[in-house]
């Protein structure tokens, strides 16, 4: 029981010192840039590795299912998901690029690449964010304490004030949560559907 509570203690204070961090700018601007490529039919593509990747896929599934709201699926892409491309291109020729290679295939200029590494040093990720700004695509980040690689290509970056994987990935459900339903109130027009 002490280690729970440890665990959890230490949680709360996580998502205590997100809150003192203040992301509010870099939440309103990540909304804004999700809100007008999905409003102009470009594409949110998302990638991470191992819980980032199913983080990836939760977005995906939040937004091109629903979150909150009834409305349309929205055009969002999550990169781990397709494995045959996965398996394939990582066989052929390396995982490093194998978001990257994605990137190429689906990515637009006007649309939006959001790259999750707790490290924020994964180089596929780091990858994909490169093939992105190439695209003309925006890049918005999720990383643990010092964004490591990814931060310098990012336009906008949740360097979640951890350096403990469990609990950086639990800073970033909460943020990417709050992004989803910014996403819709957004689209809606009217904050209701």
């Amino acid at each position: 029981m002490d280690r729970l509570n440890d665990y959890l203690n230490r949680s709360a204070e996580s998502i205590l010192a997100i809150a003192s961090q203040d992301f509010s700018d870099q939440m309103q601007r990540a909304a804004a840039l999700i809100t007008t490529a999905l409003g102009d039919d470009k594409p949110l593509l998302v990638c991470g590795n191992g819980g980032s990747a199913a983080d990836a896929l939760h977005i995906a599934g939040e937004l091109v299912g629903r979150f909150l709201r009834e409305r349309k699926g929205y055009h969002v892409i999550a990169l781990p998901a397709d494995v045959s491309t996965l398996t394939a291109w990582s066989n052929d020729y390396s995982f490093d690029t194998v978001y990257a290679r994605q990137v190429e295939s689906h990515g637009r200029k006007g649309g939006v690449l959001l790259g999750i590494s707790t490290s924020g040093n994964s180089t596929n990720v780091v990858l994909a964010a490169e093939a992105a700004k190439k695209a003309g695509m925006a890049v918005i980040g999720m990383t643990g304490r010092s964004g490591g690689k990814l931060a310098p290509l990012c336009d906008v970056l949740f360097n979640v004030p951890s350096d403990f994987t469990p609990i950086t990935q639990q800073g970033h459900l909460c943020l990417y949560h709050h992004l989803c339903d910014l996403v819709e109130e957004g689209l809606a027009g009217d904050g209701k559907a």
